[in-house]
């Protein structure tokens, strides 16, 4: 059996990485992707290969020779490579398919060496290797039958959204017997290139092909094996993930996106902190049904935003702002806040991070990471503004309604802020009743600025929705003024207008977290390598006991397990403890980090 693989394109989404080389030269973690390739084909025992070249051939074909051996490679040259497409760099090669059994891919895809030893070994003679259709795949996808067989071929131009659970993506690589290229694939090959041209792609041959039962063509459908298409810089940098190397690749890798990790369906995310039951499916599909309106219609301005917000939380319009995400607000408090600012550390740095070093007075929280009025009062006397997040972040203490209400009342009575964070104050028992943002409480106390990110408990962080809240109009025009006119999009202005119709499903989504934390404290509290501090928030902070430093615990967890947890290691105040935050998901998630847990320690 022999390898024909197209390596003629020139890869033109890949700017400047293909500018000086063929698209299969460029590199994922170190290796290209033709090497990836050749190597995996290799080990399943195929030792002979037609490669059909073009753009930088010359490069390509000295990369091959020098690395495995001249005697192993056929060149076969695409001479008008650049206006061509692949349908013709195969029909240049078309005399080796019917010579032998042909495994034929593209070069710019990376796989899993398992991908094509099950290909090789699978009995049936002619397959297309095919993966369950999901959103990060592009191009031709196909439908089966209940035996594998291909009933059709689909371009992407014929996409159709409401079949997406019947699709199945061709990988780009094949299995072709000598007998199926010479009296189907060729002859229809050569026909289709006649009557469409050479610039066409070589999957539209197997769409004809499809309608004819005599062809016998198969799909050979994957079961978790990775690989990844690389068309773009973006591409490339997915499938650095998927094929990291070594367990501080991958890691380094994933910490660097900051989210979007809707692009990795294997990885579950224990690191960044959301709402698992809500939103609901019924909240889910309304937003679904205006979907064309909101992309294509402009978002109202800020006074109707701030309107809507208002009448969610029942205060005065006038007394709210919202921001794109809580993150948007809290760069704005350097412009308002005036003298000192004291933090509690550990904490969300993002609050440290807008602050000029020379205007922070730092806290250190050490015993268990808990506190209460006694510490606050004593830290308040030394500031002209104290930020509380409550619960906090990443400890998960949290303070009585009473307790923080004192500490507010006395920074009053100093002429002092309190710039109070609820971002998790959801999710703490009774914590609808625990909350400060009330218009009677704001009122009372001009000096308390209230900060919630909607994105977190809500379940909504796509969204990127936040609030402040105060009843000093004073300071709610000078934060205002840094804020465009259009900063929230149209999807967050229909989940603010639709909300009050969920009220009830979000309280009981937030009973579930609060029932599904307490029996995952109680399941993650007995494994005896972790301490885990007790948390009012949907997220516990641990201890790493004994084995491995918290580095090292999330490194192993995210390349052996794909769960990715938060490793505390640097954080201000804690900086040389093995602490990681771990967030609540559901029953069945939590279940797995428990049983990973198990094993690696």
């Amino acid at each position: 059996m022999q390898a024909l693989i197209l390596a003629a394109g020139l890869g033109k989404r890949l700017g400047n990485l293909t500018k000086d080389k063929p698209k299969c030269m460029i590199e994922v973690n170190g290796k290209t992707l033709i090497e990836y390739s050749i190597e995996n084909l290799l080990n399943a025992g195929i030792n002979s290969f037609v490669i059909v070249v073009g753009h930088e051939k010359e490069k390509l074909i000295t990369l091959l020779n020098n690395r495995y051996g001249s005697e192993k490679f056929t060149f076969v040259e695409n001479p008008v490579y650049y206006k061509t497409n692949n349908i013709y760099s195969l029909y240049l090669a078309k005399d080796y398919l019917e010579k032998e059994d042909t495994v034929l891919l593209e070069s710019d895809i990376i796989f899993e060496n398992k991908i094509v030893e099950h290909l090789i070994n699978d009995k049936r003679e002619n397959l297309a290797v095919v993966d369950k259709y999901k959103p990060w795949m592009d191009g031709t996808v196909v439908k089966l039958d209940e035996n594998d067989n291909i009933t059709a071929v689909i371009p992407k131009e014929f996409f159709n959204y409401d079949e997406i659970n019947s699709y199945y993506k061709t990988v780009n690589i094949y299995k072709f017997s000598k007998e199926f290229s010479k009296n189907f694939y060729i002859p229809f090959l050569e026909a289709y290139i006649k009557s469409f041209g050479k610039n066409e792609y070589y999957e539209q041959v197997i769409r004809v092909i499809s309608f004819l039962e005599k062809a016998n063509i198969k799909a050979l459908k994957l079961n978790g094996e990775n690989w990844y298409e690389i068309d773009t810089v973006q591409d490339k940098k997915n499938a650095e993930i998927i094929f990291a190397s070594t367990p501080e690749q991958k890691l380094k890798k994933v910490q660097e996106r900051y989210g979007g990790y809707w692009r990795f369906p294997k990885i579950i995310d224990f690191c960044y902190l959301v709402n698992p039951y809500f939103p609901t499916k019924q909240l889910q599909e309304e937003i679904k049904n205006s979907f064309n309106e909101l992309l294509t219609q402009y978002p109202s301005g800020r006074k109707v935003i701030n309107s809507l917000a208002g009448s969610i939380f029942n205060i005065n319009k006038n007394y709210v702002l919202v921001g794109n995400g809580a993150s948007e607000i809290i760069k704005v408090l350097p412009y308002v806040l005036k003298g000192s600012v004291g933090i509690i550390f550990p904490t969300f740095n993002e609050y440290y991070a807008v602050f000029e070093e020379d205007r922070v007075k730092k806290f250190f929280i050490d015993k268990d990471f808990s506190y209460g009025f006694d510490e606050l009062d004593t830290f308040l006397n030394d500031v002209d503004n104290l930020i509380i997040i409550n619960p906090d972040n990443p400890s998960g203490n949290f303070l009585e309604k009473e307790t923080v209400l004192k500490i507010v009342e006395k920074a009053k009575n100093l002429s002092k802020r309190i710039v109070l964070d609820e971002s998790f104050i959801d999710f703490a028992e009774d914590g609808f009743n625990q909350t400060l943002l009330n218009q009677k409480i704001l009122e009372q106390f001009p000096n308390l600025i209230l900060i919630k990110s909607i994105s977190k408990s809500f379940g909504i962080p796509g969204l990127r929705l936040g609030i402040l809240a105060s009843s000093d109009i004073n300071l709610i025009n000078k934060i205002e003024k840094q804020l465009p006119i259009w900063n929230i999009n149209s999807f967050g202005e229909f989940f603010l207008q639709i909300f009050y119709k969920y009220k009830s499903d979000y309280k009981n989504a937030c009973k579930k977290i609060i029932n599904e934390r307490n029996r995952f404290f109680k399941e993650l509290s007995k494994i005896s390598s972790l301490k885990v501090f007790p948390s009012q928030a949907n997220y516990f902070m641990c201890e790493v006991l004994e084995k491995y430093t918290s580095t090292d615990l999330t490194k192993k967890l995210l390349f052996e397990k794909d769960l990715f947890i938060k490793d505390l290691k640097g954080k201000i105040g804690i900086e040389d403890k093995n602490l990681i935050r771990i967030a609540v998901r559901d029953k069945k998630d939590n279940d797995k980090l428990i049983k990973a847990f198990k094993e690696v320690f």
